[in-house]
């Protein structure tokens, strides 16, 4: 399975900070260098966050390489163009990069992203009440953790593509061209959409570059613009960047008034569908989650400041009032059925302990016992999150009780206390002598 966090070996000091920070404990350490299980990683991007050794890096695809390919076709997440301080504009970054021989997807982005929100606004129409509140399913990270850690929800997930993957597919229909597409992504989530899709067979996009990447390497060119360029009619897509954007796009297509609930940040989120699972979220009709705090403008792979992007956005005016036109354009594209997710989203289990029942129920008996006798402070020394982690991993035989500082500890002092009570002994046939 391929993900998009990198590791760089020489640079870990087994601080364990990265481990303790992962939401579904997809990290050891072993021999002082990081593993990442890979059945395990949603690619949140939480472990970067973190690790202050640079130990932990992105891993994309070589811009440089990309740009000597001349002229390319990008795809950027919305949160592109809240990047820059003096090329505010969107028509203005757009110039910048068709100078640099690139050329930006504009006409399918933000009819993609209407063609998300006007089809997920049916799906909560068409829902019964029981079925309801529908998870957003644009977070991809959002989505491996239910996959991981709620399986039980993955049936409320609304059954649409990415608006990314939707903008891919329309460029290439509407223009029945072949080049490759690079993504420009805001964080290690979105690269592994690329990289590794869920539901569906291939991504349209052939590389992915952070926008961090492009950002500095544009801000460093200083292209020279004009500020009187025209300004796109339709903003409504950049508004996905910034917690509660797709939320207010679903409204505004929705044929009825409907509750949405957004969140951000992984312990929100974590929490939020915490509360989904046990049924307390009854009148709540759409629920959008972000790992990333304040949303996608919070990507671990941004160039800016996410409170600045934040604030670069939110004034940004965007036509809630739907036109007939674009209703009826709509419309006659949701009956394509481009949207479509190309089948359900699977539960990602962890591999079980053992492919025999009989051996894996007193597998998890001793796994038991064994979590029993440790400190259950999940200190992080033993090189796993948490103490149930790594008895876990003894049962797997994939470590040893001594692995716990404590527990070699007690192991040491019965030693020493052996070795005291040897020393005083002497052979049977001289202790008449002593």
């Amino acid at each position: 399975m391929s993900h998009s966090v990198r590791i760089f070996e020489s640079a870990c000091k087994g601080c364990v900070n990265c481990l303790k920070s992962c939401p579904t404990e997809a990290i050891r350490v072993v021999d002082g260098s990081i593993r990442i299980l890979p059945d395990l990683c949603i690619d949140c991007g939480e472990c970067l966050r973190t690790c202050g050794k640079k130990a932990l890096g992105l891993e994309e695809d070589d811009w440089d390489l990309i740009r000597s390919h001349t002229p390319g076709v990008l795809a950027v997440d919305p949160t592109f163009f809240a990047q820059f301080g003096a090329y505010w504009h969107p028509s203005m970054v757009i110039e910048c990069l068709r100078e640099w021989g690139l050329e930006m997807i504009t006409t399918q982005a933000p009819k993609a992203f209407d063609l998300a929100a006007y089809a997920v606004a049916a799906a909560i129409d068409t829902a019964s009440r029981e079925q309801l509140p529908l998870i957003s399913t644009y977070c991809p990270s959002v989505v491996r953790l239910i996959q991981v850690r709620f399986p039980e929800l993955l049936g409320r997930l609304v059954p649409v593509q990415n608006p990314l993957d939707i903008m891919g597919d329309l460029w290439r229909r509407e223009t029945l061209r072949d080049d490759p597409i690079t993504l420009l992504s805001p964080c290690p989530s979105k690269i592994t959409l690329v990289r590794n899709p869920v539901s569906r067979s291939s991504s349209p996009f052939q590389h992915v570059v952070s926008v961090r990447k492009v950002t500095r390497q544009l801000l460093a060119a200083g292209p020279q613009v004009a500020d009187n360029l025209p300004d796109p009619v339709n903003k409504r897509w950049l508004k996905w960047a910034l917690r509660g954007g797709e939320a207010r796009h679903v409204r505004a297509f929705s044929p009825k008034p409907i509750v949405t609930l957004a969140v951000s940040g992984l312990r929100n989120t974590l929490d939020l569908l915490q509360d989904l699972e046990l049924g307390r979220l009854a009148g709540v009709d759409f629920v959008e989650c972000r790992i990333c705090d304040l949303g996608c403008i919070g990507g671990i792979a941004n160039a800016e400041s996410r409170f600045l992007a934040s604030l670069r956005l939110q004034p940004l005016p965007a036509p809630w009032e739907i036109e007939p036109s674009e209703r009826e354009e709509l419309a006659a594209m949701y009956e394509s059925g481009i949207w479509a997710l190309e089948k359900p989203v699977p539960p990602r289990p962890r591999i079980p302990l053992s492919e025999n029942l009989t051996e894996a129920m007193a597998k998890l008996k001793e796994m038991k016992a064994i979590y029993a006798e440790l400190p259950h402070i999940d200190c992080g020394s033993c090189g796993r999150p948490s103490c149930n982690a790594m008895a876990e991993d003894i049962v797997r035989g994939e470590g040893e009780i001594t692995d716990c500082i404590f527990k070699l500890r007690d192991e040491i002092s019965d030693l020493a206390n052996r070795i005291v009570l040897l020393s005083k002994s002497v052979p049977h046939t001289m202790k008449g002598r002593s």
